[in-house]
């Protein structure tokens, strides 16, 4: 069985269909650099979850990308938490849309 060719959009969640895509692109996203900065420290799930307030079993949810259980709002104090700084950057479209949707692209994690 051969796979038809499909261009992606960048947003593995967008080519799934899910209605949510730019939301867990974000999350997605958030997570990995909050991995990425546990990893940085060494730290484990008892000394994570501690230095993030919360407790074990979110933690190994955390660790094992369970994103349903954390909002983005959640995981940027995380990244806080750990060391990091939040910009948001809020920047005019060249071609104003009448959609009232949000666009692929209109919400970006800069690392």
């Amino acid at each position: 069985m051969t796979l038809g060719k499909h261009k992606s959009s960048d947003n593995i969640f967008k080519d799934l269909g899910r209605e949510d895509a730019e939301e867990a692109q974000l999350r997605a996203r958030l997570l990995s650099e909050i991995l990425d900065a546990i990893e940085r420290m060494g730290l484990g799930q008892k000394e994570m979850a501690a230095l993030l307030g919360i407790k074990q079993p979110e933690a190994s949810c955390l660790m094992r990308g369970k994103l349903s259980r954390f909002s983005k709002d959640r995981l940027m104090s995380f990244l806080v938490r750990l060391g990091n700084d939040i910009e948001i950057v809020i920047k005019r479209r060249k071609k104003p849309s009448r959609k009232s949707a949000i666009h692929p692209g209109s919400i970006r994690l800069i690392a």
